[in-house]
């Protein structure tokens, strides 16, 4: 069979796009991505419509979070439910995941290309074994206050509303307590709990846009 120089040329359009796609998600997966901030939790540290490069590496290397991080991670399925009192379970506050994809092809989709996956951009607060607590409108770590210098002035931490339960829980291990900068406006581990290592994405790098503000985040 003779295989004609046009024919030949459309393959190899055909590979070299099915090779750079899969570059693109294996940078994406294991090293980094480009993302948009789309709400008002980390205020005023990261503003609504910024432009961020996320570092993917730390997973890749099953590097553990540091205090003070601002990381991404999987949103939880109990994030936007109403928690009563009766159901959390504060001697083990680990948040909820409970509607994960089940066959290779979900799988994939979801965590890799992340088609439907909602993620969030928080603060690490507590760690592993750590003894987190917030009270009288400040957070406290085995019962010394933590320092919060990126927090604006007149800032208090607190409940956000009646579904803030976890304000006084030992972080489980492989977990970290998070919590966005804007405290009167975030949801995060004060209602749904400690989110688990492996659910932890990315940790946020570099904010490219607006190019006034180019430079690490912190």
């Amino acid at each position: 069979m003779v295989i004609s120089d046009r024919t030949k040329n459309i393959l190899e359009w055909i590979l070299c796009i099915v090779i750079a796609f899969i570059l693109a998600v294996l940078i994406k997966y294991f090293v980094g991505t480009p993302t948009v901030v789309k709400q008002y939790s980390m205020y005023p540290t990261l503003k609504q419509n910024q432009r961020l490069i996320l570092n993917r590496l730390a997973r890749t290397r099953n590097e553990k979070p540091e205090r003070y991080d601002i990381i991404t991670f999987e949103a939880p399925s109990n994030a936007r439910d109403m928690i009563t009192e009766e159901e959390v379970d504060l001697s083990n506050p680990v948040a909820k995941y409970e509607n994960e994809p089940t066959t290779w092809w979900e799988k994939f989709t979801y965590y890799v290309l992340e088609i439907g996956k909602e993620s969030y951009i928080k603060r690490v607060i507590g760690l592993p074994g750590e003894h987190v607590q917030i009270k009288d409108g400040k957070v406290y770590i085995d019962d010394k206050e933590l320092p919060e210098e990126y927090l604006p002035e007149g800032m208090r931490t607190g409940p956000v509303d009646i579904n803030d339960h976890y304000l006084d829980i030992i972080v489980p291990e492989d977990c970290v307590f998070a919590m966005g900068d804007n405290r009167t406006a975030s949801t995060d581990c004060r209602k749904f709990g400690c989110i688990p290592f492996d659910k932890i994405e990315s940790k946020v790098w570099i904010r490219f846009w607006p190019l006034n503000l180019w430079g690490k985040v912190e």
